[in-house]
């Protein structure tokens, strides 16, 4: 492994409405807070707030997809979700090398996903198997 403590990895993406239904629609999470307007004034958010576990799929965006060219299998993710996103956000998640276990090829990594205002909206850590 090509890899070591304190390596980061991260990608951003926009939360459109388009992106919230599609993840409503693979998901099967159809709570109108995320997908109905009027329903969604109502709440304590006055708006329409993404799926928590839309921001979660970044995370897994960084690890299959910026890992230094590496493939990861997950082993374990914990999520701890501390602000709402909202349509229009920039969420860029990132994943940095916490450990290292070289005889199995497992690392873990705190995972974090921040907004356009380095608001902290997701936090946790994932653990990972290298594979060759």
């Amino acid at each position: 492994m090509d890899l070591k403590i304190g390596d980061t990895f991260s990608t951003s993406r926009e939360v459109t409405d388009e992106v919230i239904r599609k993840f409503a629609d693979v998901s099967g999470d159809h709570n109108p807070i995320h997908l109905d307007e009027e329903f969604a004034k109502t709440t304590r958010f006055g708006k329409r707030i993404a799926h928590g576990m839309l921001s979660a799929a970044f995370i897994s965006a960084v690890l299959g997809n910026e890992f230094k060219g590496s493939t990861v299998l997950y082993l374990s993710q914990t999520l701890k979700f501390t602000a709402p996103v909202f349509i229009g956000d920039t969420v860029t998640a990132s994943s940095t090398v916490t450990n290292i276990r070289e005889d199995k090829a497992i690392v873990t990594l705190e995972t974090v996903c921040a907004n356009q205002n380095g608001e902290t909206v997701v936090k946790g850590e994932a653990v990972v198997m290298v594979l060759p």
